[in-house]
């Protein structure tokens, strides 16, 4: 069965860097479009960025310009690479692969920000 496991996350302190790995099996990962959500506490879950098929990426505005996401087919793997990092990123981030209707979760991976 398909199935996404996230990796990367900890404590950092703010101004830190991260970078978040979502590796996925039982699944042809090249024609899922990837995306990185996170949930912070009392929160709705939010997405954060998205990559699509072909390696086109969107960002939540809050996100622009310190994430980077990016995606290895080959390693069926998608990565976040987190910059300047401040406690209102504190979250836990869950990797998603979607198709169609089609919808993956990953368990989630916990990022705290702070000093």
């Amino acid at each position: 069965q398909v199935q996404l496991v996230e990796s990367g996350g900890g404590l950092v302190q703010p101004g830190g860097s991260l970078r978040l790995s979502c590796a996925a099996s039982g699944m042809l990962f090249s024609i899922y479009h990837m995306g990185w959500y996170r949930q912070a506490p009392g929160k709705q879950r939010e997405l954060v960025a998205r990559i699509t098929v072909g390696g086109t990426t969107t960002y939540a505005d809050s996100v622009k310009g310190r994430f980077t996401m990016s995606r290895d087919n080959a390693k069926n793997t998608v990565y976040l690479q987190m910059n300047s990092l401040a406690p209102e990123d504190t979250a836990v981030y869950f990797c998603n692969a979607a198709r169609f209707n089609e919808n993956y979760w990953g368990k989630g991976t916990l990022v705290t920000v702070s000093s």
